[in-house]
């Protein structure tokens, strides 16, 4: 009798917790395939849906979304508000940082220029030396940037190192060792064994960032190992694309760095006062918008901005991308842009460093090449860039890929450009890329399309 009912309770608790998490699922904003994937698993596999939903399944987190203040630019800086684009508009609804001018702005292009510009922000470093990233590798890259850091901790300057639990987990404590015996810091970004039961396991700062005295910033989709930047010219990294900001528009990325430290590492950093005006000289005209995103905006800022260009372009509409994983509006949108006879041109590597979602990208990949958009496949090397521009109106770069983890759960920023030469700057890059990709993406036969199908029900999941 004692088990009957030991068994019948089970049953019981099983249900209201289905019930719960399901509940709690559909109350978030999610791609559809992301729910029926999510919702599939608890339905049919309980016992493991539920506890994967507990770990992996949140999106927001509202109790640090609520703490996140308005950042207090200087009005002289902002881009008046007759003068600001729709997107900026919309924007500013979200309590996302306006528009500003007075912006210097530089690309990184290559690996070698990467760690020039990394080595040269470090040493710029006179108060203050904050740096995020996702991957930190052990290697000769590593060690050289730690090693550096160290010596500007040795000298008084206030060194912070974030790292994310998951993209640095293969780093060990003892490669910082020098830091802290120097008076640096560093904090992994929400361990992969902590706590996971509060369902932030899955949220990773993905996220790159580097700030020197909180007046120069280097960002982008860079991480710190030897893949992606090398101080030889002739070792062949990764293709990817830093850019390098001084004026107003550093502010904002302060003030996320801040916030992800305090998240971290438990300490609040010192508030500099920001009432430096930056003028339109010849050196500072760039007009960048700072676009954060993630579990700790309450809004889906980022990936409403990217739909509504996608939606406004005229003329062309170049993509490039790592991974290309969008949600049905995302890829009806583009389908659409080339329909109406935009030039819509989307660069991935020819093979990334993740099967899956180089499996999982075909389907969509094909639905857009079908209503006559270009597919370009990179051949030199791994295809690591994010950046994006639409007509001559903007052009968007940073650390957020165009795929369903970047949109909806990392933790990402990325900066627009609404200003000629930035555009001008952004395009030539994608341009220079296009001349070595292989154009088309290939037919799909009965079994790879059975194997897309099935990476398509898993992937929402993670």
């Amino acid at each position: 009798m004692m088990q009957f009912l030991e068994s019948h309770l089970a049953v019981i608790v099983g249900v209201l917790l289905a019930a719960a998490a399901i509940a709690h699922m559909l109350q978030q904003r999610r791609a559809p395939s992301s729910a029926l994937s999510w919702l599939l698993a608890m339905v049919l596999m309980p016992y493991v849906g539920i506890p994967l939903y507990i770990m992996l399944g949140g999106r927001k987190m509202a109790s640090i979304a609520s703490r996140k203040m308005t950042l207090q630019l200087n009005e002289n800086n902002i881009l008046p508000l007759t003068q600001a684009s729709l997107i900026d508009r919309a924007l500013r609804s979200h309590n996302v940082p306006a528009a500003m001018r007075g912006n210097s702005f530089g690309l990184c292009r290559s690996g070698l220029e990467a760690y020039e510009c990394l080595i040269h922000l470090i040493e710029a470093a006179q108060e203050s030396l904050y740096v995020s990233t996702y991957v930190f590798a052990d290697d000769e890259v590593g060690r050289d940037i730690v090693a550096r850091m160290s010596k500007k901790a040795h000298a008084g300057v206030r060194v912070r190192l974030l790292l994310d639990g998951v993209g640095s987990l293969k780093t060990g404590k003892k490669l910082f060792t020098p830091l802290v015996d120097n008076g640096g810091q560093f904090a992994y970004f929400m361990p992969v064994f902590y706590h996971p039961l509060r369902g932030r396991t899955n949220l990773r700062n993905h996220r790159k960032i580097a700030l020197a005295d909180e007046r120069l910033l280097m960002a982008g989709g860079t991480n710190i190992a030897a893949e992606y930047l090398s101080p030889d010219p002739l070792i062949l990294n990764w293709q990817d694309i830093s850019f390098i900001v001084e004026g107003p528009a550093v502010q904002p990325f302060v003030e996320l760095f801040r916030s992800d430290w305090a998240f971290a590492a438990r300490e609040e950093l010192p508030i500099r006062n920001f009432s430096e005006t930056f003028s339109d000289d010849s050196e500072r005209q760039a007009v960048l918008q700072v676009v954060p995103a993630g579990p700790d905006c309450r809004h889906d800022g980022l990936y409403e901005a990217i739909l509504s260009a996608i939606f406004a372009a005229e003329e062309r509409l170049w993509i490039v991308t790592p991974y290309f994983v969008p949600d049905d509006a995302l890829t009806q949108g583009l389908a659409i842009a080339a329909r109406r006879g935009v030039d819509v041109r989307i660069i991935i590597p020819d093979k990334s460093n993740h099967f899956l979602v180089d499996l999982v990208r075909g389907t969509y990949l094909r639905t857009v090449q079908e209503a006559g958009a270009s597919v370009m496949r990179y051949t030199s090397s791994m295809l690591h860039g994010k950046v994006m521009v639409v007509d001559n109106r903007l052009a968007m770069i940073g650390s957020a890929n165009m795929d369903l983890r970047s949109l909806f759960l990392n933790y990402e920023v990325a900066v627009i450009a609404y200003s000629a030469p930035e555009i001008t700057a952004l395009a030539s890059y994608i341009d220079s890329l296009s001349k070595k990709t292989i154009n088309g993406y290939p037919p799909a036969g009965m079994m790879r399309r059975l194997h897309e199908g099935m990476a398509q029900i898993v992937a929402p999941l993670v």
